[in-house]
């Protein structure tokens, strides 16, 4: 089963919050921040949400921000980093990833 899911950030707790119903809170992403790193330190999904893609969601939804704002990222959250695992398209993001040899 498939649940539509929006996600914002929220700067004041410092963390990506993923809604389901315009309204309920169905789980969300810690971060950490300096002016060159996003740290993502821990995903919680309500356990109501599990299985429903809101994990997921809140993964990519963070690194399209961090990527979007020109940020690398450094990973301690274990769901984060089994996500990365079966998306390779973001390991660019990696504060320890090797520096692209792709040109433009």
């Amino acid at each position: 089963m498939s649940t539509d899911v929006i996600v914002t950030i929220n700067p004041e707790r410092r963390r990506y919050e993923a809604f389901v119903d315009d309204t309920t809170l169905a789980g969300y992403v810690e971060y950490q921040e300096t002016s060159e790193l996003v740290v993502l330190t821990h995903t919680e999904v309500d356990p109501a949400y599990e299985g429903r893609r809101v994990g997921s969601t809140l993964a990519r939804a963070a690194l399209d921000d961090i990527r979007d704002r020109g940020l690398r990222t450094l990973v301690v959250c274990p769901f984060i980093i089994g996500w990365l695992r079966k998306h390779p398209d973001y390991q660019d993001l990696l504060f320890n990833a090797p520096a692209s040899t792709v040109s433009d």
